[in-house]
C-alpha cells in the first residue's frame, strides 16, 4: 500500500512539475512576443505649420502646406546677405532656386522658388508696376505652340481662383514702361519649389507670395542675377 501510494504520489509531483514547467514557458514565450514597434512620427515645428497651414483669402481656401515634405532650405527664413542693392530690393537667383528680399544690416528674407525656362531667359532689372491678388492668366502664344491640347482651350484666358496656375498673388515686371512678361507668382503645386518647372517664370508657395506681396509696394526695384552672379550675396 506505501508503494502504491508513493508511486501516486511520485505521478503527481510530475504532473505537478510539468504543468509548473509548462506555465513557466508559456509565462515566458508571452514575454518574448509583443506588437511590432511603431516608429514615432517626427513632431513639426509649430512656427512652420503657422506660416504653412490653411489660409481663408477672400473666398479661397488656400490648403496647407505638408511642411514635414518640405526640404529645409525652401521654408522662408531670414539669412545673412551682403548686397550694395538697397533695403526693400527683391534679388532673384534663378540658378540657385531662391528669392531674396533685402532688408537692413545684412540680412534678407529668402524665400524658396521654382523655375521655368523662362526665367532663365531674363536677367537684369525691372521694377514691378503692378500687383494683383487672384490674377487671372492667359498662357503665352508660345506655350500654346508647344502643348496645344493643354493649352489651346485656354487662349481665351482663366479667371483667378485657386486652380489658377498664378496662384494667389502676381507681381509684374515692366522695364522702361514696358511689359517683360516676366512674373513672380503663386503656385499650389509645392513639390514644385526648388525644381525646374515647365511653365512660368518664378513661383513662390501660395503661402509665401501672399508674404512676399504684402511686404513689396509697387515701384520695387527687382534684380534677377545671371548665371555668372549666382550664389554671390548669401553668407
Amino acid at each position: 500500500m506505501r508503494d502504491h501510494k508513493g508511486q501516486k504520489l511520485g505521478r503527481f509531483a510530475q504532473k505537478a512539475c510539468l504543468a509548473g514547467c509548462l506555465a513557466v514557458f508559456l509565462s515566458a514565450c508571452s514575454q518574448t512576443v509583443s506588437a511590432p514597434h511603431q516608429p514615432e512620427t517626427p513632431a513639426v515645428d509649430p512656427v512652420l505649420e503657422s506660416m504653412y497651414g490653411a489660409v481663408q483669402d477672400g473666398e479661397e481656401t488656400i490648403p496647407a502646406v505638408d511642411v514635414s515634405k518640405m526640404e529645409p532650405r525652401n521654408v522662408r527664413q531670414v539669412v545673412n546677405y551682403r548686397t550694395s542693392y538697397a533695403t526693400g530690393t527683391v534679388v532673384v537667383d534663378p540658378h540657385a532656386r531662391f528669392l531674396y528680399l533685402i532688408m537692413e544690416a545684412d540680412k534678407a528674407m529668402r524665400y524658396g522658388v521654382g523655375v521655368a525656362k523662362a526665367g532663365l531667359e531674363f536677367s537684369g532689372a525691372a521694377d514691378i508696376e503692378r500687383k494683383a491678388r487672384w490674377p487671372g492668366w492667359v498662357p503665352t502664344p508660345g506655350m500654346i505652340e508647344r502643348e496645344p491640347e493643354r493649352y489651346g482651350p485656354l487662349s481665351g484666358g482663366l479667371e483667378g481662383g485657386i486652380e489658377n496656375p498664378l496662384g494667389a498673388r502676381a507681381l509684374y515686371l515692366y522695364q522702361g514702361g514696358h511689359d517683360t512678361l516676366y512674373r513672380i507668382h503663386g503656385t499650389n503645386e509645392a513639390w514644385s519649389i526648388g525644381q525646374s518647372v515647365s511653365s512660368g517664370c518664378i513661383r513662390l508657395l501660395n503661402q509665401d507670395i501672399i508674404d512676399l506681396h504684402s511686404r513689396v509696394p509697387e515701384g520695387s526695384r527687382v534684380v534677377v542675377l545671371s548665371a555668372e552672379e549666382s550664389g554671390k550675396g548669401e553668407f
